[in-house]
């Protein structure tokens, strides 16, 4: 119960305090937020990150895979087969691409 009031408190508090500063800071924020997200060192970062994690996830699904053999799931075994066969640039179900 004492994790939701603090919650909640800090939820009101942001309102409060973004009703304060209002529409010009938020557009501020948001353009800082645009600048930053486009930044080429940020977008590298963020790909390296993303590659890293199929990377471990591929490590760790072959770990799981020698460890679980034929326990599992056909559906589960396809869809994995066929997300390594679209390749590392196609696009995933997010809309996201391996770029």
């Amino acid at each position: 119960m004492r994790y939701k009031l603090t919650f909640v408190a800090g939820l009101a508090l942001g309102f409060v305090l973004g009703a304060r500063a209002g529409r010009e800071r938020y557009e501020q924020l948001k353009k800082s937020a645009r600048e930053i997200s486009q930044n080429p060192a940020v977008r590298n970062a963020a790909e390296s990150a993303a590659h890293n994690g199929r990377e471990a996830a591929g490590k760790a699904f072959h770990a799981v895979s020698d460890r679980m053999g034929e326990h599992v799931p056909d559906s589960v075994a396809e869809r994995v087969r066929a997300l390594r066969e679209r390749g590392p640039a196609a696009e995933d179900d997010w809309g996201t691409s391996n770029t």
